[in-house]
């Protein structure tokens, strides 16, 4: 599908890559991974067609299609959740505005019988013709239940879209690219933002594609969850192994360790033969011998071993100063957004020193507490702050209060005082800013060193308490360690928003699950709360929270229980099967009405081709119906 070859990046002098060669073929699920920085947001958007490159090729089939998924997403104000997700049809709404003008035109016109009127009327019937082969009369429908599938009650449709959580958000544009049947999805970090119950949807979605996947993220779980194939880019180079990150790591560390080997016993042979040619040279019987083991020794080639990136931020978390035994006391906290009622009569006491969670699906009210905490926005009830108590906050968007117009320097520079100020450089190189690249602006940034800018910043502030909502959202997984350590070893009280039990196993002391308005306190870490629950990770409780409020039991037996999950999951298994033939006959019609764009009488004068084209169109109609069937049955069960 596309082919990559010697492909290089520089930036102000230096190569990001150089010379990477691979290709992309049908079937592959690819993990581009690699430390903040290394190049992976740059590749994607060179395969998108969004930014130029500097040397090499790039060869594409002619018909591919190519989805692309970035890290910001970026929704035009005034729209509403159905407006956007009609954006994935470009060609359609172009298609629209022509017949509503022509149509306009004609109502407006009385010369019936001209030669220009009449050929309004021809120009109306090919565009009716084009519009309905591109799927005109089809689109909304399949906008709706695409929507509802990702989540969105009917309600929603109509909301503008900066009403929604960034995960919600996320969902919408899924829903554009699904709607779209690329050939290609380049996903960049989908999984910032999303709750685990989007993250499940998303793996399922990505399992059943049909076209190939190419993603960056720094969940491990699912990574191992989606790929097939992983390729890291580290120091201007690719690895590239087909298999998911975790065996490809165990592979990589085999290959290396084979390497290191391998090149030492050569490396003893080459010192030996050194040793010959020094002692033979000095004899005139022996130069013969000696000249041959210096040919032989040229003709040796070198073993290589891969270069490994290990540098990592340095970060250490200082206690500002000793605040008292109560640091946050919070009583009756309400909360609401117009008609969507968040919070409701929260109450929250936090002594110094605690190490508390936050957990729960989107929506529920966990970045709202936190913001209330930091006096970030209006609500009910009352926060009273302790004695001393100095809170640092670092916000699910915080890397967009950075200015892009700024350096890495100024930015630190500008929030710095008179006795932070001259700290500045050296912070800035625990943070892997070295060098020019101080000098660079922010705009320029991956996600990643802007994440790490960010903490950086905070750094430049006295704090005791810490508050820090989805702070991994960016961070490589080596960066995403590093953050862990300081945490643990802050001295401090931290409260963490965060849906990644990795990262917050063995980092608190107390669990708050936010659920329907209200929280639930658990005494332990994170492992403690998903054993009282029941659960594996925080992907089956969050998941299982959705089907506890879908599923009512009707009856205490514990047989019908049973039989009422069994029937619900035999539904849902078939509602994706036929959700997967619905794509495919979806792709199958798409690709033919382009060939009839293309070749219209070639097309058609194939053998029984109207009646095959008809049969496809019956037989998605009857899909339709059986999906909308089963969706049915499965809303009884709320």
């Amino acid at each position: 599908m596309i082919n990559i070859h010697n492909l290089s990046v520089s930036f102000q002098g230096d190569y990001l890559f150089e010379g990477i060669t691979f290709q992309l073929t049908p079937g592959d699920r690819v993990g581009l991974v690699g430390k903040n920085g290394a190049g992976k947001s740059t590749l994607l958007r060179i395969i998108a067609g969004e930014q130029e490159y500097d040397e090499g090729q790039i060869a594409t089939d002619k018909k591919v299609t190519i989805g692309f998924l970035k890290q910001d997403i970026d929704f035009t104000k005034g729209r509403t959740v159905l407006e956007e997700a009609y954006e994935a049809f470009s060609e359609i709404k172009t298609l629209e505005k022509k017949l509503e003008s022509i149509t306009m035109e004609m109502s407006e016109r009385t010369d019936y019988e001209s030669e220009s009127y009449h050929q309004l009327m021809v120009d109306m019937n090919e565009l009716q013709h084009q519009y309905e082969i591109i799927g005109g009369y089809n689109y909304q429908g399949d906008t709706e239940r695409i929507l509802k599938g990702l989540g969105f009650i009917r309600e929603d449709f109509n909301m503008p879209t900066d009403t929604f959580s960034g995960g919600w958000r996320m969902r919408i544009e899924l829903a554009k690219l699904l709607l779209q049947n690329n050939d290609i999805l380049l996903l960049d970090e989908p999984t910032n933002h999303l709750d685990i119950e989007s993250i499940l949807w998303l793996e399922e979605f990505l399992n059943n594609y049909a076209g190939v996947v190419m993603l960056v993220s720094h969940d491990r779980m699912f990574l191992d969850n989606i790929t097939n194939r992983t390729i890291e880019i580290s120091l201007g180079k690719i690895y590239d192994y087909n298999q998911p990150y975790t065996k490809y790591l165990a592979l990589r560390h085999e290959l290396r360790t084979q390497q290191l080997a391998t090149q030492k016993n050569q490396q003893k042979h080459i010192e030996h033969t050194e040793k010959l040619i020094e002692k033979f040279r000095a004899k005139a019987s022996k130069a013969t011998m000696a000249q041959s083991l210096i040919k032989k020794l040229d003709r040796i080639e070198r073993i290589e071993v891969d270069e490994d990136d290990t540098a990592v931020m340095s970060l250490r978390f200082p206690v500002s100063v000793n605040p008292g035994k109560v640091v946050i006391e919070a009583e009756n906290i309400s909360k609401h957004y117009g008609d969507n009622h968040v919070l409701s009569g929260i109450d929250l006491f936090v002594e110094r020193g605690s190490k508390i969670a936050f957990v729960g699906q989107n929506g529920q009210g966990k970045s709202t507490l936190a913001k209330i905490l930091v006096n970030e926005i209006d609500h009910k009830g009352s926060v009273k702050l302790g004695h001393n108590v100095q809170i640092g906050y670092f916000a699910q968007n915080q890397v967009d209060y950075l200015e892009g117009s700024k350096t890495v320097e100024d930015t630190m520079l500008d929030a710095a005082d008179e006795k932070t100020r001259p700290k500045v450089r050296n912070m800035l190189g625990a943070f892997l800013f070295r060098g020019d690249e101080v000098d660079k602006y922010v705009k320029v940034l991956s996600g990643g060193e802007r994440n790490r800018l960010a903490l950086a910043k905070l750094l430049l502030q006295p704090f005791n308490v810490l508050v820090m909502d989805e702070p991994t959202n960016h961070l490589d997984m080596k960066s995403k360690n590093v953050l862990k350590d300081a945490l643990k070893s802050f001295g401090g009280t931290l409260i963490v928003v965060s849906h990644d039990r990795d990262f917050l196993q063995g980092l608190s002391n107390k669990v708050y699950e936010f659920k329907d308005r209200k929280i639930k306190e658990y005494l332990g870490d994170i492992d403690y709360f998903l054993e009282q629950r029941n659960l594996q990770n925080l992907r089956e409780a969050e998941r299982r929270s959705e089907v506890a409020e879908s599923v009512k039991v009707k009856t205490s037996s514990g047989k019908e229980d049973y039989e009422q999950q069994k029937k619900r999951k035999s539904l849902q298994n078939k509602l994706s099967k036929v959700e997967s033939e619905i794509n495919k006959l979806e792709r199958e019609i798409k690709e033919i009405d382009i060939e009839l764009q293309i070749n219209y009488n070639e097309t058609i004068a194939r053998e029984n081709f109207f009646d095959n084209y008809q049969q496809r169109k019956q037989n998605l109609d009857k899909l339709m119906q059986e999906w909308t069937s089963i969706s049915e049955q499965l809303d009884s069960f709320a």
